[in-house]
């Protein structure tokens, strides 16, 4: 039996996805998140020393990093439903977006998500000013033209492909799914890049989904409410 450990509105909600998608059997070990921080509770660290999730053991194998962990589960028992051939052309699409959505999307999103919790956060009235010109200026001479170059990359992408490899849905999909969501979960981002919400409707209306986003509870990035 296969066991997740799961937080909530978090990466971990694409593993269950997978495991649905595979048809396999599964155990949720439910995590949420410490109401003060938002971050994963300690008890985390019990199952990895990092504290974060998703974490997966499979018999004696007990692994982290939710790219190991789609690459895994999809080699071990998808290779014929979710993977392209190892020997062709398409491979090396399948590893390239399987690193692109944690290794360069998901870092700016990451920032912004956490310089927009410093805009909100207490401090002393006469410290707000210097705060929200340092989060603007980040945001104007970095982030914004960084998550804008991504975004317009992977809508480019779509305009020509309905799935991001080999012409049919795989574990990149899905690993691509969360950074995705998260960035389209801003207000206004789904009519400036249709593509991107066209897709992710097509993602979130998948049976296998609906049925992990059931089994994990909640998930801020699902199908937002009258979509």
């Amino acid at each position: 039996m296969i066991t997740v450990h799961h937080l909530e509105h978090s990466r971990s909600q694409r593993i269950l996805w997978l495991l649905e998608e595979l048809g396999l059997d599964y155990d949720i070990k439910h995590y949420r998140r410490d109401q003060d921080t938002q971050l994963a509770p300690e008890s985390l660290k019990q199952v990895h020393p990092l504290g974060k999730a998703p974490v997966i053991t499979d018999g004696e194998l007990t692994l982290a990093e939710s790219g190991a962990i789609v690459d895994y589960l999809a080699r071990t028992y998808g290779r014929e439903t979710l993977l392209p051939a190892a020997d062709s052309p398409a491979w090396w699409d399948y590893v390239y977006w399987l690193h692109y959505a944690e290794g360069s999307l998901m870092p700016p999103l990451l920032m912004r998500h956490v310089f927009d919790r410093v805009k909100a956060a207490p401090v002393p009235f006469f410290v707000r000013p210097l705060v929200n010109r340092i989060v603007a200026g980040v945001d104007q001479a970095f982030l914004r033209q960084q998550i804008k170059t991504h975004l317009d990359f992977v809508e480019d992408h779509l305009s020509c492909h309905d799935w991001l490899v080999d012409g049919r849905f795989g574990a990149a999909d899905i690993q691509l799914s969360f950074p995705l969501e998260a960035a389209l979960s801003r207000t206004g981002m789904a009519d400036r890049y249709p593509r991107l919400a066209q897709y992710v409707a097509r993602l979130q209306a998948r049976p296998a989904y609906l049925r992990a986003l059931a089994a994990g509870g909640p998930y801020a990035y699902g199908p937002r409410q009258g979509d």
